[in-house]
């Protein structure tokens, strides 16, 4: 399977009046986590831009287990689980040091400039 790992620090415009991390700042890592995953391919979600291909979030979750802090350095390891033809799904941990503190998951559809699925480039659903 398809696997990369990011370091995150948590800035301070991303945590709550408490210092923690708002939880909404998780999704917006996990997307950060899976562009560098499609960088590792040598391709960008530009270069599928430009090309009419879009990636969409058709679902996401998260599962929180203990907070994040402000100055945090995490570390998110994302996993792609699961392609089809206009499909792609990956698995999400999240790490302060070696402690899981939350996993997640998405799914992506392919879809045109209009909207409409379409099928994957071949070289991305073989992604898993």
């Amino acid at each position: 399977m398809l696997s990369g790992e990011i370091q995150i620090r948590v800035r301070y415009a991303e945590t709550d009046r408490m210092g923690l991390l708002h939880h909404a700042n998780y999704l917006v890592y996990f997307e950060q986590a899976r562009t560098e995953l499609l960088r590792s391919r040598h391709a960008s979600y530009k270069e599928l831009e430009d090309q009419g291909i879009f990636l969409v979030v058709a679902k996401a979750e998260v599962k929180f287990k203990s907070p994040a802090h402000y100055d945090d350095v995490l570390t998110i390891r994302t996993t792609v689980t699961r392609t089809s033809q206009v499909r792609l799904e990956h698995n999400y941990e999240v790490f302060r040091d070696s402690t899981l503190i939350a996993e997640g998951s998405t799914t992506l559809a392919c879809v045109d400039r209009e909207g409409k699925l379409r099928a994957m480039p071949e070289w991305l659903s073989e992604s898993k």
